[in-house]
């Protein structure tokens, strides 16, 4: 399992969460959607991103809501090829 960050990331980019990651595996974006990310790979689902987002916009993902399920493939999609 791995946290993911969803849609209520977009254009707000607060690096809080950046900042207690342990691992570094948070990463700024703007393509496909200006926001940050989380590499499912890296993540060691240690949980210490989500209380740290103003916006609430870090789930673990066997938690996010329906209708951000898509942010699932868009987080591990923002990785492939780098």
């Amino acid at each position: 399992m791995a946290y993911i960050i969803a849609e209520p990331c977009i254009g707000v980019k607060d690096k809080a969460c950046v900042a207690v990651c342990p691992v570094d595996c948070i990463k700024e974006g703007a393509e496909p959607y200006d926001m940050l990310y989380i590499n499912p790979d890296e993540c060691i689902d240690c949980g210490l991103c989500e209380p740290e987002c103003p916006v609430s916009a870090i789930f673990a993902d066997s938690d996010v809501p329906k209708e951000w399920e898509r942010y699932i493939e868009v987080n591990a999609d923002f990785f492939k090829g780098k």
